[in-house]
């Protein structure tokens, strides 16, 4: 038996069950099972018999009828019309449904497409979900800060105003901030050295001391009255002026033993707070410090920094001096060595010349001639350098290691061998040699030094002290200035320092890691 599912009749069998059919005993002639005489036995006697086996034969009939039926509908007999007609509506639908399943094989194709894409959005959803819950994560720590801030602005509102309420009674100082800007001191009192700055301040010091014992330094009430009397009134004044005379003398004395020349506007500001809280303190007994005393105590301190910075310009002057004079005791010595050593060679070339002309070697005579007119010549030379203190090499060199790509330092030598002073500026001071980008013979080479400072002097680095010869300019930019205004002679000229020690630290530094690539 074949499998219906519904639209075809598929490969899957079973086996039919086989029909049990019954067969019947056998029957006698003479008493046939269907009741039925011959005629010659039909007669009236025996009617009553005939009609009982009638019904009897009836009975059986029916039984053999159903149990008939029971085969008939055991064998599947019975449906085989009813499945013909259901195959002859299945075969009515076939075509309809063979044409349904060519549209749907149609359709597999961009599902198929589809399904792929799907998958490929399910690998990213994956991804967009690890995003998401690490997106999350963010959200509640961004939460959590401000909440966070929120509680620091409402504390930040109340230290606002308590630091209002303080700055009422605070001296704003700027020592930080003035150390840290660059800039050139600006004298209040221009004296010629720091002799004269001391001797400003000794008078000044004095009038001071005139004003104190004067009793013009503090002024207070002359009408008050202690138990009802002057005397008394007027001695207390006195000492409560006293009082807060040695207080303020005390705040200017400080000032002035602390002072540092880029702290003078703070001393000055604690100092005029000094006095307004003296006058606040004494303002019952009308008790303050006079302004011509202010004044005398505020031009103390401006002195005072002056001479401080005079001080320390003297110093660094002094210190210059020191070392271009111990440039200069090299150079006279580099200078007298090699004197020395031409003379020698001068003398021994002589000899040499006298020794062949008295032995008559014609031609070795002139080619020790000609050396010996070589070695008057380097003499001649080394003479002039050395009578010229202007003569010397102009170098311009960089440290990229150091300073960066785009600054320079710009300096003169008078030394033979000038490598000698790049060498002695590049020692343990920097973490890297300099590179030489030119270095160039002058007869008056101070003056091409000089204009070469003036040619770059809104670059230099060091506004304060004029002897550190660093400008923020490109090697390059030198060059061009030499060429076009200044009229050197550049022999060679090195654009892209070598720099050999630092590229070499930062191939190692990217190698191990510690520096990005």
């Amino acid at each position: 038996m074949r499998w219906w599912d519904g639209m075809q009749w598929t490969d899957q069998t079973q086996a039919a069950r086989p029909a049990q059919v019954t067969v019947p005993p056998p029957v006698a002639p003479a008493q046939p099972t269907s009741g039925i005489l011959p005629p010659g036995e039909r007669t009236a006697a025996n009617a009553p018999a005939r009609k009982h086996k009638l019904l009897g034969g009836k009975r059986d009939l029916q039984a053999e009828v159903e149990r008939l039926q029971r085969i008939v509908n055991d064998m599947g007999i019975g449906q085989l019309d009813q499945l013909r007609a259901e195959t002859r509506q299945l075969g009515d639908l076939l075509p309809r449904m063979r044409q349904e399943e060519a549209t749907l094989r149609a359709s597999i194709g961009p599902l198929r497409v589809e399904a792929a894409q799907l998958n490929g959005y399910q690998a990213q959803v994956v991804g967009l979900r690890a995003d998401v819950e690490k997106l999350q994560v963010k959200r509640d720590a961004l939460a959590s800060a401000r909440r966070e801030i929120e509680k620091l602005d409402a504390e930040l509102g109340k230290l606002r105003v308590e630091q209002a309420e303080l700055s009422s009674g605070l001296v704003e100082t700027r020592e930080i901030s003035l150390l840290q800007e660059a800039g050139i001191y600006q004298y209040r009192h221009r004296l010629n050295d720091a002799v004269a700055y001391k001797a400003r301040l000794t008078g000044l010091q004095a009038r001071i001391k005139d004003a104190v014992k004067a009793k013009t330094a503090v002024t207070g009430k002359t009408n008050w009255t202690v138990n009802n009397s002057l005397a008394q009134g007027r001695k207390m004044v006195s000492e409560f002026s006293r009082l807060m005379l040695r207080a303020y003398n005390n705040e200017a004395e400080h000032a002035v033993q602390s002072m540092k020349p880029y702290a003078l506007e703070s001393s000055v500001a604690r100092l005029n707070k000094a006095r307004e809280i003296i006058s606040k303190l004494g303002a019952t007994m009308d008790i303050r410090v006079t302004d011509a005393y202010h004044r005398l105590r505020v031009e103390e301190l401006e002195l005072t920094a002056d001479y401080l910075a005079k001080v320390a310009e003297e110093k660094e002057r002094a210190k210059e001096e020191r070392a271009r004079l111990r440039e200069e005791e090299i150079a006279r010595r580099e200078y007298q060595r090699e004197q020395d050593r031409l003379g020698k060679e001068q003398s021994h070339y002589e000899s040499a010349l006298a020794a062949l002309q008295a032995n008559g070697d014609v031609e070795g005579a002139e080619r020790m001639a000609a050396k010996l007119a070589e070695i008057r010549d380097a003499l001649d030379g080394v003479n002039r350098r050395a009578a010229n203190i202007r003569a010397g090499y102009v170098y311009v060199i960089s440290n990229i290691g150091a300073f960066g790509p785009d600054m320079v330092k710009i300096g003169m030598t008078r030394r033979l061998e000038p490598m000698d002073r790049v060498r002695e500026l590049g020692d343990a001071s920097v973490p890297f040699r300099y590179d030489v980008h030119a270095m160039i013979f002058s007869n008056d080479a101070v003056s091409l030094e000089t204009r070469l400072h003036h040619t770059f002097t809104e670059h230099r680095v060091n506004l304060v002290n004029q002897r550190r010869e660093f400008f923020r300019v490109t090697p390059a930019e030198v060059r061009d200035a030499l060429l076009a205004g200044l009229d050197a002679t550049i022999v060679n000229w090195v654009d892209e320092p070598e720099a050999l020690e630092f590229w070499q630290s930062e191939t190692t530094r990217r190698e191990a890691g510690t520096l990005p690539g």
